[in-house]
């Protein structure tokens, strides 16, 4: 028999859960589909929240050739069969191209996604793809530029509960036991916004339990799946959660936890890519300008283990964990953007002061455009006091120093340029 989470598939869009941002009412995706007219597309989230289901919901709805491959098991050869097939079918569909869904196609090499470009350019297929994977990183910009990029997000509590009362009910297995969802807490933790993870979760403490009834609390979950570990999750790893531990131990400056957990996803085999990205982000965001060699080691980590490979690439990433770890934090970088956009939320799109603007032309000069601009580097310390934020915001203040030794001296001397300001 096949698992719950296959049992349970949705097969319309009334029946699919979450995403609602892509598929609710007048949502984008729900109109595409709807309409019939699919553009070629990459739906990019994390496992379990319905990437697959959408693309077998298209291929029930729309009446055309629909090929699937999967990254993992395919090659040029099979993409070159795929599409002389397409080709062939063309001439006898009516409603559109034939549609190609390629699961997990972060996997593809290069060439395999070359190999791809021209069908999906001249319209032979429509291409819809699935990564959990940053595509920006993965795809290659020419296949990139021709797809439309929908993110999923994890699934929210109350989407996880509603499948999980619809797997009670409905499913020819589960709705002749006697369920009850008494407490839920470890149940939504575990799943960690995972609609597979959750309905396998639900299938184990059931198994557990072939007779009488089943009350679910937290106990019984967790005490379960420290039985199972395997069970509910291909690697072995609370994926989620170890990575917050990662990040979490070195924003704390704990580098022996650090490397602890960076330990834990490398025996549950993370993605060692997934890894460096999380590290180039924490060497921006949690120590920033109190540190900016950290970013640059980063991101030289990033590049260093795809050349290096795999196993000698974890000596990189530990390195780079450690200096993270051990380096002083800042997220004064991380505030000031945040703050800046919000500020820009508020605000809307002031003009920019007529000295700043750009005038390569006789009436924008006319305009006076560009007049009255000072070029800093003809004053002395290569600084001279003049505005550059638009009028109603001359005294806002967006990057504020922290009390660390590299802001410290850029905040001095910030303050000696600009008389106090800062």
């Amino acid at each position: 028999m096949p698992p719950l989470a296959e049992r349970l598939r949705p097969k319309t869009l009334d029946d699919y859960i979450g995403q609602k941002h892509l598929v609710g009412e007048n949502a984008i995706l729900r109109q595409m589909i709807e309409s019939g007219r699919v553009a070629s597309f990459i739906l990019w989230g994390p496992p379990g929240v319905g990437k697959t289901t959408l693309a077998k919901i298209i291929a029930n709805k729309l009446d055309r050739p629909f090929y699937t491959l999967s990254a993992v098991t395919s090659g040029v050869k099979d993409v070159r069969e795929v599409i002389d097939k397409a080709k062939s079918n063309r001439i006898f569909t009516q409603g559109g191209n034939p549609i190609l869904f390629i699961d997990e196609i972060h996997r593809f090499s290069k060439s395999q996604q070359d190999s791809l470009l021209g069908a999906v350019e001249n319209g032979t297929v429509t291409l819809i793809g699935a990564t959990t994977e940053n595509p920006s990183f993965e795809v290659i910009t020419p296949l990139l530029s021709r797809c439309q990029v929908y993110v999923l997000k994890p699934l929210e509590n109350t989407d996880l509960l509603e499948l999980a009362q619809r797997a009670i009910c409905t499913d020819t297995e589960l709705k002749n036991r006697e369920i009850e969802l008494k407490e839920t807490e470890s149940l939504l933790r575990f799943s960690g916004g995972d609609a597979r993870k959750l309905l396998n979760i639900l299938e184990l403490v059931v198994a557990a339990q072939p007779e009488g009834k089943i009350i679910f609390n937290n106990e019984i979950v967790t005490e379960r799946l420290q039985q199972n570990p395997m069970a509910y999750d291909k690697d072995g790893e609370m994926h989620y959660d170890i990575i917050s531990a990662f990040i979490k131990s070195i924003r704390g400056s704990d580098p022996d936890a650090a490397v602890y957990w960076l330990a834990r996803m490398v025996a549950g085999g993370e993605d060692p890519k997934f890894i460096a990205r999380r590290l180039v982000i924490s060497a921006a965001e949690d120590i920033g300008l109190a540190n900016p060699n950290a970013l640059l080691l980063a991101n030289t980590c990033f590049d260093a283990l795809q050349k290096i490979g795999w196993p000698e690439g974890r000596i990189i990433l530990a390195e780079t964990t450690v200096y993270l770890a051990s380096s002083p934090k800042s997220n004064s970088a991380y505030l000031a953007i945040d703050d800046a956009m919000a500020l820009v939320e508020r605000t809307g799109n002031l003009p920019v002061p007529l000295h700043l603007r750009n005038s390569p032309t006789k009436l924008m000069k006319d305009l006076n455009y560009g007049k009255n601009y000072k070029y800093a580097h003809d004053f002395p310390n290569h600084f001279v006091d003049q505005q550059f934020m638009p009028d109603e915001l001359i005294n806002e203040r967006i990057w504020k120093v922290q009390n660390n030794s590299a802001e410290n001296k850029l905040g001095e001397w910030l303050r000696y340029l600009w008389k106090g300001r800062f």
